[in-house]
């Protein structure tokens, strides 16, 4: 089945107000940045997002938080972003901070069709208020929900048009298993091939869990920090 849409701005076409939205990456490597910058062409609001940071001023999950499109942000690492902070101190926006443990096997439970699982991670902490613990083996667990999302949106560096994806390195990280737990699953790609051209063992993601893909362009490959040695 060919997937392949024409680019980022029919990709995310069915993204509503209100909606729930995954993006892949993981520090500023990954991000898939066709898609954010077609969602605030669009100026949908109101959008819970789940991602490991929260990108930085300027760049990333950033714009959409300049923007003020976002009412929720779920994700591990806040840091390095001025107007996140901002808008948290000021009350304008909703943030739930979550282990990056565990908010990577929330994800992977929704992709495995796994609606909960116990984890030692935040017990004794304020992240235990209100959820359930459990002792096993003499140690306390809480337990923690699957995250699923209505959409994913990753960014992948090759795919074919039946949507199955090659990452590199740590953009592994998250987007993997994000592909698997939205109910629609976006993919931009760097390099969009025919189906056949993409070695079997080296896919990361199947194409069943892909339903939009599309060539990307344009992509700034940001580092955090550029270190130097004299």
């Amino acid at each position: 089945m060919n997937k392949v849409v024409s680019g980022p701005d029919e990709a995310i076409r069915d993204i509503h107000d209100g909606a729930t939205i995954m993006l892949g990456g993981f520090g500023l490597c990954g991000i898939p940045e066709n898609c954010i910058a077609a969602l605030v062409r669009k100026s949908v609001k109101s959008l819970t997002c789940i991602s490991n940071n929260a990108g930085v001023d300027e760049f990333g999950l950033g714009l959409l938080l300049k923007t003020r499109q976002i009412k929720k942000m779920m994700s591990s690492y806040v840091g390095e972003n001025a107007e996140f902070e901002r808008q948290l101190l000021s009350g304008e926006l909703d943030v739930d901070l979550i282990p990056q443990g565990t908010l990577a096997t929330r994800i992977q439970m929704a992709g495995m069709g796994i609606p909960a699982f116990f984890t030692p991670a935040g017990f004794g902490t304020e992240i235990a208020e209100g959820k359930e613990v459990r002792a096993f083996n003499g140690k306390q667990y809480l337990m923690e929900h699957a995250l699923h999302a209505d959409f994913a949106i990753v960014k992948a560096w090759k795919g074919d048009k039946m949507g199955n994806l090659v990452f590199r390195k740590t953009t592994r990280n998250f987007s993997t298993s994000m592909a698997k737990a939205g109910d629609i699953t976006i993919a931009e790609v760097e390099e969009l091939v025919e189906p056949g051209q993409l070695d079997p063992d080296s896919i990361h993601v199947a194409g069943i869990y892909v339903h939009k893909i599309f060539q990307g362009s344009g992509y700034e490959k940001r580092i955090e920090r550029r270190t130097v040695r004299m």
